[in-house]
């Protein structure tokens, strides 16, 4: 069963006015290979301007994550709402820098949830440490973090509209990566507990790669059987590179 290709850049906090116009005016003319979808998380305040500029491009737009709460006296937070109002099309939620934040798997629930009922698609993120993954707690840590949703009531009508992120936190900006292999490993881990969920849709769900994915590494991830494409870090503010990357999911 064919799934749709992913790739998605999160720019995280990094940026103005000038270097994200010049940015998008290097990536909005890529055009996307059959069966995949371009998407970019711009900071909060740059969003909209972002969704501007791309809106006659292929590439759609997300937030880097979003609250648990409705509108109101929730100072500094932006709702689901507010997303999809300035332009957004999917929300990150459960990114390892939010977890170490203190977000909580019961606050990634709400946000869930408000994320679906807003008409957000959710990019669930899921990742071991590498003190964790030296005690051989990868597959304990991840599929709890998976599950923290899919114990969720009615989760089979969430279903699909999400998609999951492997991101091991111990390569994220550090120039590590995952082997191939050792990614496969847990893609295809996380597919089987979607599996015993929703044995047709944990073969539409697109589960994604992230940790210092590069231009030089993305081909050989790609290979991969489970693994439907990439949630790019520091690659996805240089065009060119995030270029290279979109034309190699094919």
């Amino acid at each position: 069963m064919s799934r749709q290709k992913l790739i998605m850049g999160n720019w995280k906090m990094n940026g103005d006015r000038t270097t994200l116009h010049a940015l998008v005016q290097h990536i909005k003319g890529i055009k996307p290979v059959a069966d995949s979808e371009i998407v970019v998380f711009p900071p909060f305040v740059y969003i909209e301007k972002v969704a501007y500029e791309l809106r006659n491009s292929p590439i759609s737009v997300g937030g880097q994550n979003l609250s648990q709460d409705e509108n109101g006296a929730h100072t500094g937070e932006i709702s689901a709402e507010m997303l999809v109002d300035v332009g957004c099309k999917y929300v990150l939620i459960g990114h390892s820098e939010c977890r170490q934040r203190g977000e909580t798997g019961e606050t990634l629930q709400h946000k869930f949830i408000k994320a679906v009922l807003a008409g957000l698609k959710p990019v669930l993120c899921v990742g071991e440490t590498q003190a964790q993954r030296l005690e051989h707690k990868t597959e304990q840590i991840v599929l709890a973090q998976l599950e923290s949703v899919l114990n969720l009531p009615a989760v089979a009508s969430f279903l699909p509209q999400m998609t999951v992120a492997y991101e091991p936190v111990w390569a994220i900006g550090t120039g590590l990566t995952a082997t191939p292999q050792e990614a496969q490993k847990v893609h295809e881990m996380l597919r089987g507990a979607i599996r015993e969920k929703d044995k047709t849709l944990a073969e539409k769900i697109s589960i994604l790669y992230g940790g210092s994915v590069k231009g030089n590494n993305a081909q050989h991830l790609f290979e991969m059987p489970d693994i439907d494409g990439a949630l790019i870090g520091g690659a996805s503010l240089n065009g060119e590179e995030f270029k290279t990357i979109c034309h190699m999911i094919g």
